[in-house]
């Protein structure tokens, strides 16, 4: 039986997303995906998300819900601790990501929505699966390659998180991985592990798939040839799903352009523009030409207006829902532990099966 969602949660996810499904329940005493397929995605603790966040990922993974027969999604703080965290602030931002995802139109009726570290079978599959895995392998994963130059010499479980990720992936036997183009060697990396273990104990985890976004990168308002980023120093380069009205006004006002006064799509030689043009037509479910179409007429600064009131319309909803969960925590809590046992239903038999196989029962 699934968790109550409450009725103004409901009429939200019905406003925003304006579809409207059968329920399908999560067999939880059966271990193999449906027929269909069951889908599987991890986002970090890292907050509220940001316009990019919700464009490249969040938004897909709503309409998955509807897609597929068994869908969950993980909150991975395990992952998240691969850089230093303040532990009261991290257990804040678990929360304020979930009351995110719920207010996003992840409903946990549909999508078994848990914390990551509160199902233990993730890291004792990591460790199985590492014991498969080769350090040249590790070596070249662009995880690797890009935050250990950053920190000049990274920590182990910097270097093992493709590991993690994957064991993330396979422990519930998932068919299908929203993933960006950025993480494609790493699912790449769970397949070959599949692979492995599969030739080494017996067929028991499928290949996963890639579901590409076709979403376009959202990048910086301030900076149109970086991605978006919560972590920019630049506080006008980054939207919040949680920004109010006057700061997405400002921020977009003042978004990088240039000289032309005509609205085009060219993201290589007008990628400020083009960049803008991008974030109107995701949030308004339209193609670049429609949009470039409906900037007819107007210059640039007219442009961002209409973009602003885009925006605005679309993210208000949500702020004010991640604004109420926010203030009943209980409810979160009960939400991601109703998950947590959900999953661990899926994870369980299928680790003692690892278990069992690798010879250690």
């Amino acid at each position: 039986m699934a968790l109550p969602v409450r009725t103004s949660f409901k009429h939200l996810h019905r406003f925003i997303h304006k579809f409207s499904s059968p329920k399908r329940s999560l067999s939880s005493g059966n271990t193999e995906p449906p027929g269909g397929g069951r889908v599987f995605s991890g986002i970090q603790p890292t907050g509220v998300p940001h316009l990019g966040n919700y464009l490249g990922a969040l938004e897909n993974w709503v309409g998955l819900q509807s897609q597929y027969p068994s869908v969950l999604y993980s909150i991975v703080d395990l992952h998240s601790i691969t850089q230093s965290q303040d532990p009261a602030q991290l257990r804040s931002n678990i929360l304020d990501m979930a009351a995110s995802l719920l207010a996003c139109g992840i409903d946990p009726e549909r999508a078994v929505l848990f914390q990551q570290s509160q199902v233990p079978e993730h890291a004792e599959l990591s460790w199985i699966l590492g014991c498969l895995t080769s350090m040249p392998r590790l070596r070249h994963l662009p995880q690797w390659k890009m935050k250990s130059k950053l920190k000049n010499e990274g920590s182990v479980g910097l270097y093992t998180y493709p590991v993690l990720q994957a064991a993330d992936i396979l422990l519930y036997k998932s068919t299908h991985v929203p993933v960006g183009e950025d993480q494609v060697q790493h699912l790449e990396l769970a397949q070959d592990l599949a692979r492995i273990f599969n030739h080494r104990y017996g067929d028991l985890f499928p290949e996963p798939a890639a579901l590409l976004s076709s979403t376009r990168k959202v990048k910086s308002l301030r900076d149109p040839s970086a991605k978006m980023s919560k972590s920019d120093p630049q506080t006008m380069a980054t939207i919040t799903v949680t920004d109010s009205p006057d700061a997405i006004a400002l921020k977009v006002r003042r978004a990088v352009t240039d000289f032309t006064s005509e609205v085009t799509f060219d993201p290589e030689t007008r990628p400020g523009v083009s960049n803008l043009v991008t974030i109107h037509a995701a949030m308004e479910a339209i193609g670049v030409e429609e949009a470039v179409l409906r900037a007819r007429g107007m210059d640039t600064a007219a442009y961002k207006a209409l973009v602003a009131e885009v925006l605005i319309q679309r993210l208000t909803p949500i702020r004010e829902e991640i604004r109420r969960l926010r203030e009943d925590r209980a409810h979160l809590e009960e939400v991601l532990a109703r998950g947590a046992r959900r999953a661990r239903e899926l994870a369980a038999p299928v680790l003692r099966e690892v278990r069992h196989r690798v010879g250690f029962c």
